[in-house]
């Protein structure tokens, strides 16, 4: 066991928006309003983000390493240093969520997938479903995922999100069915019944009449302050400007410091109530 350099936090996983920016618009986005926002950086740094997870494995013992967006492989060669860099440091698993269009070059498709399993890819989920394919046109994504089987990466699977659940009655589920049916012909498992859609983000907007209102809005005096989630931190974010954030909250930033001294410095109650519930 390695030694915390903070009682509140005992990090096991470290995730980074690479980018804010894809060419979705998908009614049920977590990330909300922040896809395509401005900034002054485009994408994580590679080579800060590569020292971040240098630095954070070296007193953790963190077993996952995922980039997602955005769209993470609009930038591929930040993306697979991240995860050269996890699997060099002996994190388990790399993962990567993606909607698979990055390009209409079918040849840098492919040498981008060869480039993900070189870098230690071994849990790539592949988004394709209604509320992707409302933006992302199919063909880009079915060339990604025949590349996928061509280099073997492994732990690559077709990953549906389904509103409320896999067996609810509602247009979206019924689309996307149609559309996983049309990769038959393609090599790559689908993950059903583990991406269910939860009211946050776009979501909450788009999707509403769907849930619960009861479940999907809570008054501020329900969540506890802090939050447990802030009082014991399994998981940190870091995000294309370099902030480095738990739950919504930025606890410092690995362009201007060493990761170690701002999760050594962590103090959860330096923070007001956690209204989004970690």
């Amino acid at each position: 066991m390695k030694t915390r350099l903070s009682e509140y936090m005992d990090i096991n996983r470290i995730e980074f928006i690479v980018t804010w920016q894809c060419g979705g618009k998908c009614k049920h986005c977590q990330i909300g309003k922040n896809i395509n926002k401005r900034g002054t950086h485009r994408h994580v740094l590679a080579d800060y983000a590569v020292q971040a997870v240098k630095q954070i494995a070296a007193v953790y013992d963190v077993t996952s390493v995922m980039t997602f967006g955005g769209e993470p492989l609009y930038y591929p060669e930040v993306t697979a240093a991240i995860h050269k860099a996890a699997t060099e440091n002996g994190i388990t698993t790399r993962q990567i969520i993606t909607n698979g269009h990055f390009t209409r070059d079918t040849k840098r498709s492919g040498n981008v997938a060869q480039m993900l399993a070189d870098a230690g890819v071994n849990n790539l989920l592949l988004s394709v479903d209604a509320f992707h394919q409302e933006h992302i046109p199919l063909a880009s994504v079915r060339q990604f995922a025949r590349d996928l089987v061509d280099v073997k990466l492994e732990g690559a699977y077709i990953y549906p999100a389904w509103l409320v659940n896999e067996a609810h009655d509602n247009p979206y589920n019924a689309k996307t069915k149609e559309i996983l049916a049309t990769f038959s012909d393609i090599a790559l498992p689908i993950k059903y019944c583990e991406h269910h859609i939860t009211p946050t983000g776009q979501a909450a907007e788009f999707l509403g009449e769907y849930f619960d209102k009861a479940d999907a809005t809570l008054a501020e005096s329900d969540f506890p302050n802090p939050c447990p989630e802030l009082l014991n931190v399994t998981n940190i974010s870091i995000v294309p400007n370099g902030d480095m954030m738990v739950c919504d909250y930025v606890i410092g930033n690995i362009y201007e410091e060493n990761a170690r001294d701002i999760i050594a410095r962590y103090d959860p109650y330096g923070y007001p109530v956690c209204e989004n519930r970690c």
